[in-house]
């Protein structure tokens, strides 16, 4: 039997799997292959898979919030200290990844696994009551884009670094993986075709699901996540038109208090905020908030290990900004975004799509600015909640803002690639701000590429 690994991607679980109690353990045969018949065979077993496709998504070493503070710890120069000792963080603050990590390790494997549990829901739609099909299939297809957006920028280069037709993205699977055979070996597509499936399956989404779902993905949600992926692929017109349906959907709005548009202490588990467009649920059972883990406080949590400078806060945010009360002192100052271990992981936030609209028209500088609003009517609306005046919107003032509005939220990084902006002394797309492509997956599939400098 071929050695195969647990978290290797053609073995990302599919999730109605079936036991036998009554049976005696050596009764049991070897379990390589899922038959898909068996495991999802009415619209209520889909149902309860795309419930599980929604855990996956939402696992701490994915949209739980683990890869996003990876990408602010390697986009990192003078505002987060880090004081942990895990040695996998060590190397991502100090850009110096191995191809050994386990934390790059876990993402790939967790993320697959988000994708895997999609493909097995969107496999069997056809068992989905008429109704309920084309809201499952949205969804499904909601987690497998917004899946492979992130991992294709986190493994692969950058879309403006170079040509995204020959770069090596990630793999692109759209079957579910039922047997480990040869044929489940598959070589890295590149980055052009990840984006380009990635933006297939949120449009599709955006086209099925409800303007309303509960705290479910809706066409909002998917429009959000394209608005994201166009404007780091560059494509500023889509980036503003998906950005300006968010904000025109009337269903979201910005909190009154800045704090307010985060879960702090006292916050009962599992609440959205107004302005969330999608977050990842947290509740004191299930779910888990892995900024909490390692930007809250020990008081509030977390192990207290990514500490934020107060030479950074007082060099970024003026002293009218009320922003600058976003942050705490617990012996060491942390921010106040994740001082709630049973918080919602917020994933797209409505104050980002001000500022993505009003990015784009400021790039264009089309005749009718797209929405109807122009920059600096949209930067005034992020701004005036933080208590500022606005007069300005250049380009480099609603860069800044963002920085101010998004920071510690994993947005440092993908902003300096896509603006190619430089990291300290390293280039915007040096090698070593992107994940290597796990060893464990090179030792099982021949077929996978190492990014260069690994």
């Amino acid at each position: 039997m071929k050695k195969t690994y647990i978290y290797n991607l053609i073995l990302a679980a599919t999730l109605l799997s079936t036991t036998q109690s009554c049976k005696k353990a050596l009764d049991l045969a070897p379990v390589d292959t899922i038959e898909q018949s068996k495991a999802l065979q009415t619209s209520k077993d889909v149902e309860v898979a795309l419930v599980g496709s929604y855990s996956a998504l939402g696992s701490r070493n994915f949209y739980g919030g683990r890869p996003f503070l990876m990408a602010d710890f390697l986009a990192n120069t003078d505002a987060i200290e880090w004081f942990g000792t895990y040695e996998e963080l060590t190397q991502t603050i100090n850009k110096s990844l191995l191809k050994t990590n386990t934390f790059v390790d876990n993402v790939w494997a967790d993320g697959y696994t988000a994708i895997n549990d999609a493909n097995n829901v969107i496999a069997a739609i056809s068992k989905v009551d008429a109704a309920k099909k084309n809201r499952v299939e949205g969804e499904a297809k909601f987690i497998r884009g917004s899946a492979y957006f992130d991992l294709v920028r986190l493994f692969g280069k950058a879309y403006n670094d170079g040509s995204p037709s020959t770069n090596l993205g990630v793999p692109i699977i759209l079957v579910p993986t039922t047997a480990i055979t040869d044929a489940t070996y598959v070589s890295r597509a590149t980055v052009a075709a990840v984006y380009t499936q990635a933006i297939a399956d949120l449009t599709d989404a955006e086209a099925k699901l409800p303007a309303t779902n509960g705290f479910f993905a809706t066409k909002y949600a998917a429009a959000g996540m394209l608005a994201r992926l166009y404007l780091q692929q560059g494509n500023y017109a889509a980036a503003a038109n998906a950005a300006n349906r968010v904000i025109t959907s009337g269903n979201y709005s910005l909190t009154s208090a800045f704090i307010d548009a985060f879960p702090v202490m006292g916050s009962s588990p599992g609440t959205n905020t107004t302005e969330d467009v999608f977050s990842i649920q947290v509740r004191t059972l299930t779910g888990f908030n892995g900024f909490n883990e390692f930007y809250g406080s020990s008081t509030y949590g977390g192990r207290g290990d990514a500490v934020i400078s107060q030479d950074w806060i007082d060099n970024n945010y003026s002293t009218t900004d009320d922003r600058i009360n976003a942050f705490y002192d617990d012996g060491d100052i942390f921010t106040s975004k994740f001082a709630n271990p049973y918080g919602n992981v917020s994933i797209i936030r409505l104050a980002e799509m001000y500022l993505i609209r009003a990015e784009c028209n400021a790039r264009l500088a089309p005749a009718a600015p797209i929405g109807g609003q122009t920059p600096l009517q949209d930067l005034s609306v992020v701004r005036s909640r933080a208590g500022l005046t606005t007069t300005t919107a250049t380009l480099a003032d609603i860069l800044n803002e963002r920085k101010l509005e998004l920071a510690f939220e994993g947005f440092s990084l993908h902003d300096a690639k896509r603006t190619q902006t430089n990291i300290g002394s390293l280039a915007w797309n040096a090698n070593a701000l992107v994940f290597p492509i796990p060893q464990r997956e090179m030792d099982a599939n021949k077929n996978l590429v190492q990014n260069p400098g690994y």
